[in-house]
Formats: C-alpha cells, structure tokens, sequence
C-alpha cells in the first residue's frame, strides 16, 4: 500500500478548513500541521477509522490559545466528516528531541464516535500512545501545512519505541473500549514493527502475519474482514483467541526489546 500524497477527497475540505482554523489562533507561531496515523500510512478507512492530526508551534501559546482553538475545531463546531478527530500539539523543541514522555501541550479528542476531552496536562495521559504516534509521524507524517514532517518530529529510539509498545500490547490486552478487530490489528502492526523497525498499515501488517502464522490465520482474516465494516458493525471476535493472540505478541515485543536492551 503507498504512501499517500494527498489526504482522501472526503477529508480535504474538513482538513483545509482545520488548518484554517489552526493558522487563525496560532498565528505565526505554526510550523506545522500534519497528517498522521492512518491517513498518513494510507490506510483511512471513511466511517471507521479517526482523523489523526499533528501540530507543532513555536513558541508555546497560552493556555488561553490552546482552550480557543480546542473550541475551535471541537465538533460539531467544526463537524467531523471522520469517526474523530486526535489532534494532538506539542512545542517545537519539544518534538525535535527524541522523547519517551507523551509532552503534549494539547490533546483534543472529538468527533461523532470520540468522547470529548481536551487534555492540557501530559502528567495526566499515558505516554506510549504519543511515544508511538510520533514515531510514525517522522516516518510518514503528511505535511497539511508547513515544515515536512521528518524536520519537526524526532524519531524516538528503538528502545523507547519498543518500551511504547510493551505497554499498547498490554493497554489492548486488558484496557476497556477496543474493539476486538482493532485489538488483533493493532497486535500485527506491533509484530511486523518488531520484526522490521518500519510502521506498516494496520491492514497490510494483518495480511504479513496471517501468511506467517498459520495458527493465527483464521483470527486475523476474520479481523480484517470486521475492520472493512463501520464501528458499530464490527463483529465480536472469539476472546479467548484474541486474548492468546495478544499473548503471543507480548512474547514478540519482549524478544524484541531483550534484543535491543530494554
């Protein structure tokens, strides 16, 4: 599957207006927005997957720039085409060092299928899932606005990206509200990512491990087949397998990470 140069056309008038909006609270301290996750490893899938967007600033704004442009593209003011919307910003020295720590300034989760939340205060996250999206930023971050994305974003170390994913294993092992073909998926990413140091689409690193797996197989095309639907149409996979799986795939994280001195 090859990177995509644009986002999908059902997006580009939502993401235009959302720089739009950006660009207004933040002034010329924006260096950058960029496309991320799903979007950027061109895998979106329209009524399925979130919307995951990247801002870098220089300097910091106030917290009173933050809250108003949280306001700003909070849906339905700004309603989202998409699932939702994780925005996430953070400070440009911030970004351009390599980091373990979430950092951010702002997280703003929303959107028809998000709970709401405007997080000012990374002590309050979880920092592998920000540890995580960054490193896919710098290898694939699609530039909506500024600076590319490799010249803003370090990439975290092998180490701390192995770390990040020791503990989303575990998060979609044992946390509430996955669904259970995003558990499986998301179980592939990581093992392909080990194996390759590269971030694959959730969907392609399915198919990689389904065709080395063959005791897995039957899981992970029925996976695939429940993320091609809507997420309220998703079909409820076996526990018992997926639970194994997710086993399995901590035991692949943990080689890795042995390996790399973790």
């Amino acid at each position: 599957m090859s990177r995509p140069s644009l986002p999908p056309p059902e997006l580009r008038a939502y993401l235009e207006e959302l720089v739009r909006r950006t660009s207004a609270v933040c002034g010329d301290r924006l260096v950058s927005v960029l496309a991320v996750g799903s979007l950027a490893l061109g895998d979106y899938r329209h009524g399925r997957s979130d919307v995951d967007v990247t801002v870098v600033v220089d300097p910091a704004p106030p917290h009173a720039d933050l809250s108003a442009l949280a306001a700003a593209l909070a849906h339905p003011e700004l309603p989202c085409p998409a699932a939702g919307l994780e925005l996430v910003v953070y400070a440009a020295d911030f970004a351009a060092r390599p980091s373990g720590e979430a950092g951010y300034l702002l997280d703003l989760n929303t959107g028809p299928a998000l709970p709401e939340r405007a997080g000012y205060d990374p002590a309050d996250a979880s920092d592998f899932w920000y540890v995580i999206d960054r490193s896919v930023a710098h290898q694939a971050g699609l530039p909506l606005y500024g600076a590319p994305a490799r010249d803003v974003i370090a990439a975290p170390d092998r180490p701390t990206v192995l770390a990040a994913l020791r503990a989303s294993v575990r998060e979609h092992a044992d946390g509430d509200g996955h669904l259970p073909d995003n558990r499986v998926l998301n179980g592939c990413r990581a093992t392909v990512h080990c194996r390759t140091g590269h971030w694959f689409p959730k969907r392609r690193a399915g198919e990689i491990v389904a065709a080395s797996e063959p005791a897995f197989e039957p899981l992970i095309t029925e996976a695939l087949r429940s993320f091609e639907r809507p997420r309220a149409e998703a079909a409820v996979l076996p526990a018992d397998e997926v639970r194994s799986f997710l086993a399995w795939v901590a035991g692949r994280v943990e080689e890795a990470a042995a390996a790399a001195g973790v």
